[in-house]
């Protein structure tokens, strides 16, 4: 079985929902992970406004202070699930609670070899 990342991104509509709302929306989001059961490999949300983009410049190697939340989409968390092929993973995404907040993107992982 191959194994699909879910990225997660926000399209800011997180911004501004009560404590009460967010609490809501954290339960919906693990009614959804308990209903995959073992096909979740791993799963978290990324902390806001945290992180560094690296770039090459030359031979150089420079680290900015990023991803800036003030772009139209931001990768806010993922999910790694095991499926058997991208129809299968797009139908397990089908009830995910993020489509209220932004997209999905799905991308299968390249096989590792093993020597």
């Amino acid at each position: 079985m191959a194994k699909y990342m879910l990225l997660l991104r926000d399209n800011g509509s997180f911004a501004g929902i009560s404590p009460e709302e967010i609490q809501r929306v954290i339960a919906r989001y693990s009614a959804w992970r308990q209903s995959l059961g073992t096909r979740i490999v791993s799963a978290s949300k990324l902390r806001d406004s945290d992180g560094r983009v690296l770039r090459r410049d030359g031979g150089k190697t420079v680290v900015m202070d990023g991803p800036y939340t003030e772009t139209k989409e931001i990768v806010g968390g993922y999910f790694l699930i095991e499926a058997d092929s991208y129809d299968h993973a797009i139908e397990l995404s089908r009830d995910c609670p993020h489509f209220d907040f932004g997209t999905i993107e799905i991308r299968e992982l390249q096989p590792t070899p093993t020597a």
